[in-house]
């Protein structure tokens, strides 16, 4: 993974067009490193969840290059390599899991549902009303905590939806626009021979969570 790092190590003191043009053999060799990584994730991750079972690599690996048409940021690549897995890929429509690779300490592997649709957002609340007993307990697990530490809370709402009463003993987790968690990574564990399966490892521990979220929505 070291060549991954010191090619996004350059690319973000160099994010310019011609820069990158003279180095397409150095991003080329790198990607082949993270496609390689993507392929035998592919191959492993039905083991821990069923409905990854066929998974494209190349579909899960997300593009370098920055959609900047709506952005005062013109740089015109990312500073990191990222794939996402679900049963529709790297699509962002239903929970899955997240691996984001990016020096400086940035790396994280992630899961959960990402910005769902305003349906499936009041399905799951809906399961948090019922049997929000059951995410606390995925939650408390110690596997859990080993690896990740609770839910994302940032970009809530700031009060609890229409339907639901102000003092609801889960009004934290319906306030949530997203259901997510992650793990960082430094960049000497990224190079570590080990990281490949600490990635596995925690994407395992992903499973009842992501399970939950997919039984809400379904």
């Amino acid at each position: 993974m070291e060549s991954i790092l010191s090619f996004l190590r350059s690319l973000a003191r160099n994010n310019n067009r011609e820069w990158f043009e003279k180095n397409k053999n150095k991003y080329l060799a790198a990607r082949s490193v993270f496609e390689e990584f993507v392929t035998r994730l592919c191959k492993d991750l039905p083991a821990i969840d069923p409905m990854l079972a066929g998974v494209d690599p190349k579909k899960s690996i997300f593009r370098i290059y920055r959609d900047v048409r709506f952005s005062k940021d013109k740089r015109p690549y990312k500073t990191n390599f990222a794939a996402g897995f679900s049963s529709v890929g790297k699509g962002l429509g239903l929970p899955g899991y997240y691996l984001h690779i990016e020096p400086g300490d940035k790396s994280i592997v992630a899961g959960g549902l990402y910005m769902p649709e305003a349906e499936k957002l009041a399905k799951v609340r809906q399961e948090i009303d019922y049997n929000g007993e059951a995410l606390h307990k995925i939650l408390a697990d110690k596997k859990f905590r080993k690896w990740f530490h609770g839910l994302w809370d940032g970009d809530q709402l700031k009060t609890v939806p229409r339907g639901y009463p102000k003092d609801h003993p889960d009004a934290g987790f319906l306030k949530m626009k997203r259901f997510i968690t992650e793990h960082a990574f430094t960049d000497d564990e990224v190079k570590s021979p080990r990281f490949y399966k600490s990635v596995v490892s925690a994407f395992g521990v992903l499973r009842p969570l992501n399970q939950y979220l997919m039984d809400a929505i379904s």
